[in-house]
């Protein structure tokens, strides 16, 4: 009869509790020492994430909502809503960095959003893009980057333009 004691062995003994601890931003892998870098998130669109926060203060019932970082197709996109009469004022505060916007907002945002990828779209398409994203032909606005600037879909149609579809708002 063979009898083995665990104490001797180390079975199941780590160094290291897993998982590791996520706040240093270098920690190594309990079994191999290979380190493991756990990296900030990155952000992949800022008209997406300037639409997301004015949509979620609009569901809150906020008059105003801080937007950052800022570019200027976030701000073009602004302007349109601006015009069209879905935001009130907005303000652009230089910051030395990527810069703020204080946006007024008077509750008539239903939904806005992105269309990613950016989908070519002539100006014959128009149609066909109004019945998919708006829930009426005469309510709401798709926004386009055309070679006259970012337009609404009924100038560019004037206009007869074509472009990349940017996002929508109703």
């Amino acid at each position: 009869l063979l009898l083995i004691s665990c104490s001797d062995t180390n079975i199941g003994v780590r160094d290291k509790p897993w998982p590791p601890n996520r706040a240093s931003p270098i920690t190594q892998h309990s079994r191999s020492r290979v380190p493991i870098h756990w990296h900030k998130m990155v952000r992949i669109s800022v008209l997406n994430d300037t639409l997301k926060a004015m949509y979620n203060a609009e569901k809150r019932g906020k008059r105003q909502v801080l937007v950052r970082p800022v570019s200027k197709v976030v701000i073009k996109f602004l302007q349109v809503m601006q015009k069209h009469g879905y935001i009130n004022e907005f303000e652009y505060i230089d910051d030395h960095r990527s810069g703020k916007i204080v946006v007024e907002l008077n509750g008539r945002i239903n939904k806005c959003g992105v269309i990613s990828p950016r989908y070519d779209l002539s100006h014959t398409d128009v149609e066909d893009w109004v019945g998919r994203l708006l829930p009426s032909r005469l309510f709401g606005v798709i926004v386009l980057t055309t070679a006259n600037g970012i337009l609404d879909h009924e100038e560019a149609r004037r206009k007869k333009v074509g472009g990349k579809v940017l996002g929508f708002f109703y």
